[in-house]
């Protein structure tokens, strides 16, 4: 008997918009919670200590944390997939048993890399370059956050089981306890105790371990026992880890990949000194809005897809694709009209130096209107990623954003060195991955994948 709970989450009936939107908004007002984090931090410091905490904060520091869990968050993914994929195939016991490797699998991860993350931390800094009156606190910030991974990998594994079960909701509204936490505290440790950039980032440790206390209670107390989640049962089941892996891996090294690209544009950026590495770090702020918003789509139309690819409905994916490609296009338009009118009062939020200010908006008139261009590669490969698809995805962006971007840094800029030839980088490779998504798309045989349904259902 088909228990009604699977029936109720599923997306998988129904108008594929709405369905689509639905879901995607939780999302995407999480998404918007959780880059509240490091904005409230970048806010608070660049307010209260000075544009050199802004930089420490959110300069080479936040690329380093993009790096080492954005690489975790992309291996997660693989968890995902496999759990949306049994999750419409009703396959009930796998379903289970993928939930609770998942799980073991973010416990493992996290306390390595906050061992990893502790030792390597000043070396880290030094090879990008570093401002030598950022240095310190730049080390500070990062070693701390790193001492905070294991809540946060928790959160996010979290997180995306929830939503590979059509639960876009509770993700939203633990996020909304954990950004709330996390402003409060941020006064607090800045504003009142002076802790300075240490304190902004205890404060976001705090924060997500209240994340991470909140999703295990909604794991735990699931309604339909087949997707609850036990700590005695929290282990590896070696076939579905394997898959995982090979799904979820891809995705890590090409997040990885595409920080290591701005690695090497951080570090062009902050050949042009700390007032160039404030602005583009407040910069990296504002365009997060944007960012935020086609990364929640990708994730929805993710499970979406996934879901729909278990149950072998892949026309449902295809109209998912189109759709989601007018919807957000019609977001990036939005978005650059909005940058361009109210950009230099956004800019405000995070510094009130004139000189960051201009570059600043220098940045966002020069790359705001590309960002229309970027939009096929977050919604093609959502959807190629949900049929389990990811490693040739990977290759495309490895060698269409990530390669590409390096030798334009490594040919361009040497020849003309400013900053907008640095940051040009941006729109001639958003525009070469999406037209090899677009191929790939219509010419590629993503949609006969086999990834975990097709394993034995009890190996």
């Amino acid at each position: 008997m088909i228990n009604k709970k699977l029936i109720i989450n599923s997306i998988t009936e129904g108008p594929v918009w709405r369905g689509l939107l639905i879901f995607f908004f939780p999302i995407l007002f999480g998404t918007f919670f959780q880059q509240l984090y490091n904005t409230v931090d970048a806010v608070v410091v660049g307010q209260f200590i000075g544009k050199e905490a802004l930089a420490a904060v959110s300069g080479g520091s936040a690329v380093y944390v993009n790096l080492l869990v954005g690489f975790f968050t992309g291996l997660s993914t693989g968890a995902t997939i496999i759990i949306s994929q049994f999750y419409g195939a009703k396959h009930k016991r796998e379903l289970n048993r993928s939930i609770h490797t998942g799980m073991a699998l973010s416990v493992w991860a996290g306390i390595a890399l906050s061992v990893i993350g502790a030792l390597i931390t000043p070396w880290a800094m030094k090879i990008i370059s570093t401002p030598e009156d950022i240095f310190t606190p730049s080390v500070t910030y990062l070693r701390i956050y790193f001492a905070g991974v294991l809540p946060m990998f928790i959160y996010n594994m979290g997180s995306g089981i929830l939503r590979a079960l059509g639960d876009s909701k509770s993700p939203f509204l633990i996020l909304v306890a954990g950004c709330v936490a996390n402003i409060i505290l941020d006064l607090v440790y800045v504003a009142l105790l002076h802790k300075g950039v240490a304190g902004a980032a205890w404060a976001t440790v705090i924060s997500q371990t209240i994340c991470m206390i909140l999703t295990f209670h909604k794991l735990i107390h699931q309604y339909d026992p087949e997707c609850r989640f036990y700590f005695r049962r929290m282990h590896f089941t070696p076939h579905l880890l394997r898959l995982m892996i090979r799904v979820g891996l891809p995705n890590g090294i090409q997040s990885s990949l595409y920080t290591i690209s701005n690695l090497i544009i951080q570090s062009n950026v902050n050949s042009f000194g700390t007032n160039m590495a404030a602005a583009w770090a407040a910069y990296g702020r504002i365009d997060s809005i944007f960012w935020m918003t086609v990364s929640s789509f990708g994730v929805a139309i993710t499970a979406y897809a996934g879901q729909n690819y278990g149950a072998a409905k892949p026309g449902r994916i295809h109209d998912a694709t189109k759709q989601g490609l007018l919807i957000m296009s019609g977001a990036s338009v939005f978005y650059t009209v909005f940058f361009y009118i109210f950009g230099r009062w956004i800019f405000l939020l995070f510094t009130r130096d004139a000189g960051v200010i201009t570059q600043g908006m220098q940045m966002l008139h020069f790359l705001a209107p590309f960002f229309i261009t970027y939009i096929p590669v977050e919604v093609l490969s959502g959807s190629i990623h949900g049929s389990g698809e990811t490693f040739k995805p990977m290759i495309i962006t490895m060698l269409g954003i990530c390669l590409l971007r390096i030798i334009w840094l490594f040919t361009a800029v040497p020849a003309h060195n400013t900053i907008i030839t640095v940051i040009a980088c941006y729109p001639v490779t958003w525009i070469s991955t999406s037209t090899a998504f677009f191929i790939y798309y219509r010419k590629g045989n993503w949609l006969r994948t086999h990834t975990a349904i097709h394993a034995k259902a009890d190996q």
